[in-house]
């Protein structure tokens, strides 16, 4: 056995290690996304409450947060409203429109009025409802912030952005935003009907089990492979060298055989 074999050898070991590490983090995954989605199930469940008392004093909606309905009051700030490209629903590309809400106590929140589908191929809505005048209370679903990693597509540039961040919108807009934002359920005055709705959330195990599993059975592959080979390596080398160079018998041939 070479070094070269030893070295293939110990590749393949590790190779199996990692698939192994690799299937072990996706069942991690699914323990989290099953967690999640109690928490989701809960929120979905519980009685609407005001935004303050669902999240509190730092203003942050977080993962314990998502999903819960909330009731608002305030005004809209048409000023500073800002449309979101790049968007799906149902596979179908379009728009959302995010308005901020002016509380009563001078704090706002960023509300999601719904989603208006892209018309051939414009880069824009031709047309944007109206915001209500007046006074709004609005019952809705609390959201993270979306952030999108080293991307700046939270912040918004000209009118629009591509994700929506509580705290990059404050600095851009100037106002006192919750670190988070609110998708309309009912709307008083009704919201647009030109709007469509929003999905709810993906509420299922998703593919981490499967992928998991895949990830054992590269393992499993890895080092039967490994087996294989190292047997055929082992039965070549039983084989005597002797018996190869030897060659065929020859009969003896005696010189001055009688006639």
């Amino acid at each position: 056995m070479n070094v070269r074999w030893i070295a293939a050898a110990l590749a393949i070991v590790i190779l199996a290690g990692v698939c192994v590490q690799l299937g072990r983090w996706q069942f991690h995954r699914l323990d989290e996304r099953k967690d999640r989605n109690d928490v989701t199930r809960a929120n979905l469940a519980a009685p609407p409450a005001p935004i303050d008392q669902i999240v509190g004093q730092d203003g942050v909606v977080g993962d314990r947060h998502a999903w819960r309905t909330a009731v608002v009051t305030g005004r809209y700030d048409a000023s500073k409203q800002i449309v979101l490209r790049y968007r799906n629903v149902k596979d179908r590309p379009g728009f959302e429109i995010v308005t901020p809400l002016v509380l009563p106590d001078g704090k706002a929140v960023l509300v999601d009025r719904g989603f208006l589908a892209r018309q051939g191929a414009e880069l824009a809505p031709g047309t944007i409802p109206a915001v209500p005048s007046g006074e709004v209370t609005i019952t809705g679903r609390l959201r993270r912030s979306e952030r999108g990693g080293s991307t700046n597509g939270g912040t918004p540039d000209n009118g629009t952005a591509r994700l929506i961040n509580g705290p990059d919108y404050a600095k851009a807009l100037g106002l006192d935003l919750y670190d988070g934002y609110l998708t309309i359920d009912q709307q008083q005055p009704a919201n647009d009907p030109a709007f469509g709705t929003l999905p709810g959330p993906e509420i299922d195990d998703g593919p981490h089990f499967f992928y998991g599993l895949q990830w054992f059975f590269f393992a499993l592959l890895a080092l039967g492979g490994l087996i294989y080979f190292s047997r055929q390596d082992t039965r070549g080398d039983s084989s005597s060298p002797d018996d190869d160079a030897a060659g065929p018998e020859r009969p003896e041939v005696r010189a001055g055989a009688a006639d």
